[in-house]
């Protein structure tokens, strides 16, 4: 997978355009039916409602919010025509619609119908418009400042410091488990790994081939880490997601948590917690593994796609409804929600931790066919590891081992 955009997350963290937007009056759709699926969190919601506005007698607009959205793409949109029309990805959950041939090329409709998208939003695969950005994302780094300075501890920038800060938070008794981390086992343990060993430097696969490459003591260090930062957690860690990493942070029960940016509007409003524990909380860049080092964490981008098996008329509506619901009107609507890559956002609070990451130089989610086989593998395999079962060094050959048997299936290797 070649020549792909490099999208305008840098630009994000440096430069807010002001310039009149080309927003359209209307959704400028006479008939087709639009279907959304998605992932479920408050930016995604903002989307699609303003997706919602563009139904009419002659145009219907449907959606379906779920976490479990990766595990419906690709069969969904295998059917003939497709169950959803448009399918809104991330770096990583576009590939196997790629990999599948299941997103249709958009260089035509961008051509007649996309005037108001800017070019560093249009994601471009072996020189093809293949989706369109609309947010940037990353998880960092939620730290309570009042439980910092209750232990005497400043703000940490490395984990080191983060894992010795959380040690006096325990051992004065403030917090009995004061980090928190979307540790689930799966997916979410998978991306933990990898934006550790992201920090590390190194590179997941050997070269330009799709021979693995975390057998080593990068990936050692990166499995130390993550396991030292587990032991000031809640034993059932293995269970977290982003869902109960945020209801564990608005409770009060932690003082450190690394969720993703698009976490942070819902943190920051006056719903979910209580009044000290918001005023409290900041958003910084994730911690490196060193001082000066890369932040441990991988940037990414959100955009929508338009599915392959549609008819005509119902592509060209889901892409006209698509441009709406990413438009610099929903936008200015729902600005505290994301880090948007749309024209005339301004940054606010809730994108600080996002920005941060992006000016400290974090590197990007790898956009590889097969990376979403490996990142499957260290989600099942690293567990034993976390629960002092078997070495650092066996878990991540175990991992290599089925990456190794899931790519030579899939024919990478």
């Amino acid at each position: 997978m070649a020549n792909v955009t490099q999208w305008a997350l840098r630009a994000a963290a440096t430069v807010a355009i002001a310039s009149a937007s080309n927003v359209y009056a209307s959704c400028g759709v006479e008939s087709g039916k639009v279907s959304i699926l998605s992932n479920d969190f408050p930016a995604l919601h903002a989307v699609a409602n303003m997706a919602e506005t563009c139904a009419s007698d002659k145009v219907t607009v449907s959606k379906n919010q779920t976490k479990d959205h990766r595990n419906l793409q690709v069969a969904a949109l295998k059917a003939n025509p497709a169950k959803y029309s448009s399918a809104i990805v991330s770096t990583s959950s576009i590939v196997p619609l790629l990999n599948e041939g299941l997103v249709r090329p958009l260089d035509d409709l961008v051509a007649k119908y996309g005037a108001s998208l800017q070019p560093s939003q249009l994601i471009r695969v072996d020189g093809k418009v293949m989706a369109v950005a609309f947010m940037a994302n990353s998880q960092h780094l939620f730290y309570r400042e009042d439980i910092l300075k209750l232990a005497g501890v400043e703000p940490p920038t490395t984990y080191d410091e983060l894992i010795a800060a959380a040690k006096v938070i325990r051992d004065k008794d403030i917090m009995a488990n004061p980090i928190a981390l979307n540790t689930k086992t799966g997916w979410n343990l998978g991306e933990e790994f990898i934006n550790m060993y992201s920090a590390t430097g190194g590179d997941f696969f050997k070269g330009s081939s799709a021979q693995p490459n975390i057998n080593n003591a990068m990936g050692v260090k990166a499995l130390n880490t993550l396991k030292a930062l587990t032991e000031l957690s809640n034993p059932d860690y293995l269970t977290f997601d982003s869902n109960v990493t945020q209801s564990l942070w608005e409770d009060g029960k932690v003082a450190f948590a690394v969720m993703w940016g698009s976490r942070g509007s819902a943190i920051l409003d006056d719903e979910g917690s209580e009044s000290d524990i918001v005023a409290s909380t900041r958003l910084v860049s994730t911690p490196s593994l060193e001082k000066g080092g890369l932040p441990a964490t991988t940037l990414w981008w959100d955009g929508w796609t338009v599915s392959k098996n549609l008819s005509d008329e119902d592509a060209e509506a889901t892409f006209k409804v698509m441009v709406k619901a990413t438009s610099t009107e929903m936008m200015k609507a729902n600005s505290e929600k994301a880090v948007w890559l749309i024209e005339g956002y301004q940054p606010n609070d809730a994108a600080k931790g996002v920005i941060d990451s992006v000016q400290n130089k974090a590197r990007p989610y790898p956009m590889l066919p097969y990376m979403g086989s490996l990142h499957s593998a260290l989600g099942s395999e690293l567990s034993d590891f976390l629960q002092g079962k078997e070495s650092a060094e066996q878990a991540l050959k175990d991992a290599e081992a089925a990456y190794t048997a899931s790519a030579k299936e899939q024919g990478f290797l």
